[in-house]
């Protein structure tokens, strides 16, 4: 009867989550699925492991854990990217209207919220699937002022700009580890992002660390906001761009505010501290390569 409720429990899966369970179990790893289901986007998948939950989607090519949460102790950030993330705030240090484009479990707006609980924040997520799985599995919880909107991140900021709304704190997020969406990639997309920035926003994008999008990505980006900080940690597949409209703080402005942000981060395993040092302005990309555009913006062939 267990064998013959399993073959059942298996056979609603899709293929590829089977691919990702088969490679649980070939690697050893005794992560139990607690929940699955196939969304009109992706396929989401919910495991645990002692006391570390994890949200993966999109296990085509193995393993793809897009949040994981340590329940004893939600507030660590257990991903590099997520801790890098936080680097925005050494341009902006006090945040007051926030702008969240990508959910996953929602560790991120969940620490913006619990560090600047005055703050006014807008969580953009096209899929509903997603939403419901962070409040279920992932802690996730919406306030009066923190509000989740399902909808096309890219529909949301243009309408927000016809509308003159402002924010001083912009995170693009829309990445699962292997693709970003082509729309939110080019040079109109980011014009109109800037639109809905205060002057003295901060945007902090986390994107690819290598790939053959990388060099037409920052070009992209280098034609819209100019100079910005480009940012690596070791042992991270991620990088994170930082941008602003007006000219990036000095290197003493930002050690200045990694000194003062380093007891409020500490609970989140935010090494602040670190990385003034490691945001560079310097091209380490083909600087003659061409800006990706609504015509030109070939992310599945270059990522």
């Amino acid at each position: 009867m267990k064998a013959d409720r399993l073959n059942a429990r298996m056979g609603m899966l899709t293929l590829p989550a089977l691919l990702l369970l088969a490679s649980l179990f070939s690697a050893g790893v005794k992560a139990e699925v607690i929940h699955e289901e196939r969304s009109v986007y992706r396929n989401i998948i919910v495991t645990q492991e002692g006391d570390r939950r994890c949200l993966i989607f999109n296990a085509v090519r193995g393993e793809r854990n897009q949040t994981c949460i340590a329940l004893n102790d939600p507030q660590e950030m257990l991903f590099h990217y997520t801790r890098m993330s936080m680097a925005g705030l050494l341009v902006n240090p006090n945040p007051q209207s926030i702008l969240i484009a990508g959910l996953g479990g929602g560790t991120i707006p969940t620490a913006l919220r619990e560090l600047y609980p005055e703050a006014t924040i807008d969580v953009l997520e096209i899929d509903q699937a997603v939403v419901n799985v962070a409040r279920e599995y992932f802690q996730y919880v919406e306030d009066d002022d923190l509000h989740t909107h399902v909808v096309d991140a890219r529909v949301f900021i243009k309408r927000a700009g016809l509308e003159g709304r402002k924010y001083d704190f912009i995170m693009l997020d829309a990445f699962t580890g292997e693709y970003i969406p082509e729309h939110l990639l080019t040079q109109e997309f980011l014009e109109e992002v800037r639109q809905i920035m205060t002057p003295d926003a901060v945007l902090v994008a986390n994107t690819f660390s290598t790939s053959n999008l990388y060099s037409h990505e920052s070009v992209t980006y280098r034609a819209v906001f100019g100079e910005f900080f480009n940012f690596k940690m070791p042992g991270s597949g991620n990088r994170v761009i930082i941008a602003q409209q007006r000219l990036l703080p000095e290197m003493g402005q930002l050690k200045q505010n990694a000194n003062a942000l380093q007891a409020t981060l500490r609970p989140y395993g935010v090494p602040i501290l670190e990385f003034p040092n490691r945001l560079t302005t310097r091209a380490d990309w083909d600087e003659s390569l061409r800006v990706l555009t609504d015509q030109f913006s070939p992310g599945n062939l270059l990522r």
